[in-house]
């Protein structure tokens, strides 16, 4: 495609399903945008896509029941969106790639790299949690405004009524998915960037476990935002993605305090 920041998007068969696919221009290694839950792509790709898309191969797909790919039985959960971005590296992006995963995309992102480390070359996780313990608030189910139901309308294979029974069942989920351990987090051996609002719905503390179980986590929290940090304040957001995947090497600091255990080669 042309390297005009956009893509329109297509149907692509991905084992028996229809997905709804994006690819840019090949302009280096491949990139994996992976969207939040009750989400879809073209809500966030404008955010990073101009950044990212002069230097990179850049990949997205609507999972099942989000945007403009139907749902499947059990498509919420995690370990079918696990499997499925598996799916979707073997078969669409067919080499390793860098995911760049938003709240549940994040969740998803850590989920292949500890399932299938050979796909993964680094991960940025945008307000993501390993347990569902991390969120700092309840979410009562509220009905889709009327907004959201007209582009569900416009945008989902599903009949327009499904909307509001996804996010019931989405609800339901995140109650008790994931169920990470620190222990499967330190089996990620490659860079994480671990990046939050400072007023995220995901606890601080969560946070800061999940970077610390890391062995090659570095963290970053945005001052200023929410969880919805990539809309908020896109400059610095795309700044300190890009410094990131610029230089994957191993932090070299002159105070090293977390550090000092884990120096490579050590």
């Amino acid at each position: 495609m042309d390297s005009d920041f956009t893509s329109e998007g297509a149907y692509r068969d991905l084992r028996g399903h229809q997905i709804f696919n994006y690819e840019w221009a090949d302009n280096g290694e491949a990139v994996v945008l992976l969207h939040g839950g009750l989400s879809q792509t073209s809500h966030w790709d404008y955010v990073l896509v101009p950044e990212l898309e002069p230097d990179f191969h850049l990949f997205a797909y609507d999972r099942a029941g989000h945007g403009y790919t139907s749902d499947r039985a059990g498509s919420y959960h995690f370990d079918f969106q696990t499997k499925e971005a598996i799916a979707y590296l073997e078969d669409v992006v067919k080499e390793p790639a860098h995911l760049i995963g938003w709240s549940d995309g994040g969740i998803i992102a850590l989920m292949v790299a500890i399932q299938r480390p050979d796909l993964v070359k680094s991960i940025v996780a945008i307000g993501a949690n390993y347990d569902h313990t991390g969120t700092s608030i309840d979410m009562p189910f509220v009905p889709a405004s009327e907004e959201d139901q007209d582009e569900y309308n416009r945008t989902s294979p599903d009949a327009p009524h499904t909307l509001n029974e996804k996010i019931k069942k989405m609800l339901d989920i995140w109650k008790v998915e994931p169920t990470l351990t620190p222990a499967d987090l330190a089996k990620i051996e490659v860079p994480v960037l671990v990046l939050a609002g400072d007023d995220d719905v995901i606890s601080h503390h969560h946070t800061i476990t999940l970077y610390e179980a890391l062995p090659l986590g570095q963290l970053a929290i945005i001052p200023g935002t929410s969880h919805i940090v990539p809309k908020e304040k896109p400059g610095l957001f795309n700044a300190m993605i890009s410094h990131f995947l610029g230089d994957l090497s191993y932090p070299v600091t002159k105070m090293p305090i977390r550090r000092v255990s884990n120096q490579p080669g050590e």
